[in-house]
């Protein structure tokens, strides 16, 4: 775990290769079921609704309850391209307007924007907040399609690694070594802008 004490504010953690990252989402049973099966998120997935990402999986499991909440006890581990993330971040609008930005401007963004971008007190495995931030993605119209048809490689189903989790929290136990290790994410630099990450120019890259 984490100590937060050279955690930036706003960084992007995630299970990465040079190609993919993994983020993170729960359903019920008749949605991640099938899209297990096929490899790609297929009916009754509805992409009509915003669907949101994330690579916390310990902000995922805060958010379902260690899967436990109705509807979201199925948690889904999601491989997805870096080109389609990077491409949702750089269309991205925060939920919320940043410091000193123009109101009028950001609702403006805001309706035009397919993507939504928060950023959530990170928890620790028993949803404790931590100092820093996580990142949530919401995709919505052409970023749902784009989603669901192009950058998708790959879904897991890791159920059954949260129970076993669940179950050794509750018994008091250590689970840091079956946590995903996750690694700061370099995040191409007009997407860092986008979001308002915390980053530095050196971390940064260039697309």
């Amino acid at each position: 775990m984490l100590d937060g004490v050279n955690v930036p504010y706003r960084q992007i953690r995630a299970v990465f290769t040079d190609d993919t990252i993994t983020v993170y989402q729960a359903y019920d049973p008749a949605v991640a079921g099938p899209a297990v099966a096929a490899q790609r998120f297929v009916p009754p997935f509805k992409r009509e609704r915003m669907t949101w990402i994330k690579p916390s999986f310990l902000w995922m499991m805060y958010r379902c309850g260690w899967a436990e909440k109705p509807g979201q006890t199925r948690v889904l581990a999601v491989e997805i391209t870096r080109e389609g993330f990077a491409w949702a971040l750089r269309h991205s609008c925060l939920s919320h307007p940043a410091d000193g930005e123009d109101a009028a401007g950001w609702r403006r963004r805001l309706r035009e924007s397919p993507v939504r971008v928060q950023w959530d007190p990170e928890r620790d495995p028993h949803h404790h907040p931590l100092p820093y931030r996580s990142i949530q993605v919401g995709l919505s119209g052409e970023a749902v399609r784009r989603y669901a048809d192009e950058w998708t490689v790959g879904i897991s189903d890791v159920t059954g690694r949260v129970r076993e989790i669940r179950g050794l929290l509750a018994a008091g136990r250590d689970v840091s070594a079956l946590l995903p290790r996750e690694r700061p994410y370099p995040l191409p630099l007009d997407a860092a802008m986008t979001t308002r990450a915390s980053i530095a120019p050196a971390d940064a890259t260039h697309p």
